[in-house]
């Protein structure tokens, strides 16, 4: 009532004995709620001041904790054509099983003898090799024989040297001999003139003496041409020897040239029988890689590339499959604003998904249906989808994952950071602040000891 008029109803009138005003103005409620706002207020308070625990979520999903027992697919090296499956999808397999078996598109692997063909080429271009071989070999004997027979002709010029050098002494010293006789059977000549004159010779004896000389001077003559005789044998012994040299000096070089012709020839055919090897080999292993085998034990997902007489290049998928031994870990992504706040071998709490869980993300203590890992490697590099990849491992010293989740499933990941009090956290919410950063026990305590 606004109380306008003078004329107050509410002093003249008593309302008391009407039921509305018995309801309506029943002081009891009032004090019953004032009561529970008091409470609520008290309890409200308390609730501020209870420690309430940091968290990074991410979302991610699961994976393997080695690489190499993460889901694959088989690809072929080479390419070809499908001719025939030997499993079915969901099939498991062992390490070397052959999945299918394809045949070549290519014309010039198309022979079904080239590795034959090629092994005959090889062994034709080793026997030439042989036959190299042996040429060389023979040419070594021609020089060898060569150079002995230099030796010999040159020994053999050499004494011929030595006997034309004799001979010129001797020449020499008959020239000397036949000189000193026709001095003296000019001596003797001119001494019997001089008695002829004085008449004690007959004029006989001075034709004898001149008789004498004539033939001595002969004898000079015919022992000088003799001189030069021997001289010029020895001029031709040394000129033989130079001759020889020069003769068997080219033989040798011939046969040298032949010999390296040959070892070239040899060294080509060598080379042609390693190019004939790898081919071989190069065909045999491409005929090996027509069957198309599991790497390791696991279980056929897919066929990405069915049918028969289907093609593909080479390097195309063909196959997916799932190794059957596997460790499994969970992939999760954060913000780069929380990156510094994941550390390695930190506690994180993990729900899967399909599995029921009660979660209190700031009381980790009253959470239900979670399960522990621990991060064992941090992406140093952003991922495309903005955030940081973060790998989880089950935690050794806590409950064991289920057996029945696979991998590819979702997760929601919580690393749990430290204590504050709840009106600090919303507070921090409010402004959009990041949770406080923090070194874990175990950092602090290697930076100590260091």
């Amino acid at each position: 009532m606004l109380n306008i008029s003078h004329n107050q109803l509410n002093k003249k009138v008593t309302l008391e004995g009407y039921a509305a005003f018995k309801k309506a103005f029943k002081m009891q409620h009032f004090v019953l709620f004032n009561r529970f706002l008091l409470a609520f207020g008290i309890i409200t308070i308390i609730i501020l001041f209870l420690p309430w625990t940091q968290n990074v979520s991410g979302r991610g999903f699961l994976t393997t904790l080695q690489p190499d027992q993460r889901p694959q697919t088989i690809q072929s090296p080479i390419p070809g054509r499908i001719e025939e499956w030997y499993v079915n999808e969901g099939d498991f397999v062992k390490k070397g099983d052959t999945i299918l078996f394809i045949s070549e598109i290519k014309n010039e692997y198309q022979d079904p003898l080239l590795v034959e063909r090629t092994k005959a080429q090889r062994e034709a271009k080793s026997k030439s090799v042989a036959s190299y071989k042996g040429k060389i070999d023979a040419l070594g004997g021609q020089i060898s024989a060569l150079n002995r027979e230099r030796s010999l002709k040159l020994q053999q010029a050499e004494n011929k040297l030595l006997q034309a050098g004799f001979k010129v002494k001797s020449d020499s010293i008959d020239l000397e001999a036949a000189n000193t006789n026709k001095k003296i059977a000019q001596t003797q000549y001119d001494r019997t003139v001089t008695l002829q004159s004085e008449g004690l010779k007959a004029t006989t004896d001075v034709e004898e003496k001149r008789l004498k000389l004539q033939e001595t001077e002969a004898k000079l003559i015919s022992q000088q041409n003799k001189l030069l005789a021997a001289k010029n044998e020895l001029l031709n012994a040394q000129v033989e020897i130079s001759r020889i040299a020069a003769e068997y000096a080219d033989k040798i070089a011939k046969a040298s040239s032949d010999r390296f012709t040959a070892e070239s020839s040899q060294f080509e055919a060598e080379i042609e029988v390693s190019k004939l090897d790898n081919k071989s080999t190069n065909y045999e292993m491409r005929n090996a890689m027509m069957y198309i085998t599991a790497p390791q034990n696991g279980y056929i997902n897919k066929a990405i590339k069915a049918g028969i007489g289907e093609t593909f290049k080479e390097g195309e998928r063909l196959v997916g499959i799932m190794p059957s031994n596997y460790d499994l870990a969970v992939e999760t992504f954060v913000n780069p604003i929380d990156l510094p706040l994941i550390h390695l071998d930190e506690r994180v709490r993990i729900q899967f998904d399909g599995w029921p869980a009660i979660i209190f993300s700031g009381w980790p203590g009253a959470s239900f249906g979670t399960y522990s890992g621990k991060v064992v490697a941090i992406e140093t590099f952003i991922s495309q989808n903005g955030k940081f990849r973060v790998l989880i491992a089950p935690d050794e010293n806590a409950e064991p994952w289920p057996e029945n989740i696979r991998v590819g499933s979702g997760a929601y990941t919580l690393a749990l950071l430290e204590d504050v009090p709840i009106w600090y956290e919303i507070w921090r919410q409010l402004n959009g602040f990041p949770p406080n950063y923090y070194t874990p026990a175990n950092s602090q305590t290697e930076k100590s000891n260091k």
